[in-house]
């Protein structure tokens, strides 16, 4: 199998699976993406899944387009931009048949994805086994093994502890308070004190417990449930990374990447 002017179909529209994208399209592949109806991102700037709601987002150079129809969908994909399609079982795929599928929805469940559904299927994070449910997995946990390719086995189980920003870990991550609705009162790139309100849950506000820059916080009249991230805070306070790519999303873009040449580069020896 050739590796020239490869399809890529990435599951998911979010954080990673946009770090991914953006990776995939900077190599001139061809990528195209799902989503489901209403994406929850909390890091909107960098997530392509925005554009379900706006009909277009770009990221770091890279526009992915909102498309509802097959022919449309073949009309992007060789234009250098991210056709992104509602189709939250990834039927596309039939239709499209990718060398490769990339399940990056991030639920730490497989929620469908089968090593029959490309020739090569790769998953990100705890939920799929390597060998069994895709060809491979991609770690995601922080840490020493962050973006590691695994040939046959499992992810890092999900630990629910954030990643650690300038020393600050749980306190820089908002959830709801309660199930309902989120009305937001401040933005993504707004600078914010300890204590302030960033958003509110039906009757219940929604507070910083340090200060620094918004960096994700989800879509006003969000449904939510007590609990659920609802955005974060970069305590260190540079508003630009609030617009760019983190270093997890390009380390995990950059596993998968790792992954599919040495697939196919191994077949083509």
């Amino acid at each position: 199998m050739s590796i020239e002017n490869p399809i890529v179909l990435i599951k998911g529209g979010g954080e990673m699976a946009s770090g991914i994208a953006h990776r995939l399209c900077r190599c001139h592949f061809r990528v195209c993406m799902t989503e489901i109806s209403k994406p929850q991102a909390v890091r909107r700037e960098v997530s392509f899944c925005e554009a379900v709601y706006e009909g277009k987002k770009t990221v770091e150079g890279i526009t992915a387009k909102l498309v509802d129809s097959y022919d449309k969908l073949l009309e992007l994909l060789d234009s250098g931009q991210i056709p992104i399609m509602v189709d939250f079982k990834a039927k596309i795929k039939e239709f499209l048949k990718p060398d490769v599928m990339v399940d990056a929805i991030m639920a730490k469940k497989n929620l469908g994805t089968k090593i029959t559904d490309a020739p090569l299927v790769i998953a990100l994070g705890p939920g799929f086994y390597a060998g069994k449910d895709a060809h491979l997995v991609v770690e995601t946990n922080r840490g020493h093994n962050l973006g590691t390719i695994i040939e046959e086995g499992e992810a890092e189980e999900n630990t629910g502890i954030p990643g650690e920003i300038a020393s600050f870990s749980a306190e820089r991550v908002f959830r709801a308070p309660r199930d309902g609705h989120i009305s937001t009162i401040k933005e993504i790139g707004d600078y914010i004190e300890t204590n302030d309100v960033v958003a509110i849950v039906e009757d219940l506000p929604v507070k910083a417990k340090i200060k620094g820059v918004i960096r994700g916080l989800l879509r006003s009249g969000s449904e939510v449930y007590k609990g659920m991230k609802t955005g974060d805070i970069d305590p260190r306070g540079i508003k630009e990374y609030c617009y760019t790519i983190s270093d997890k999303a390009r380390a995990v873009g950059g596993g998968v990447l790792e992954g599919i040449l040495s697939h196919f580069n191994r077949l083509a020896l």
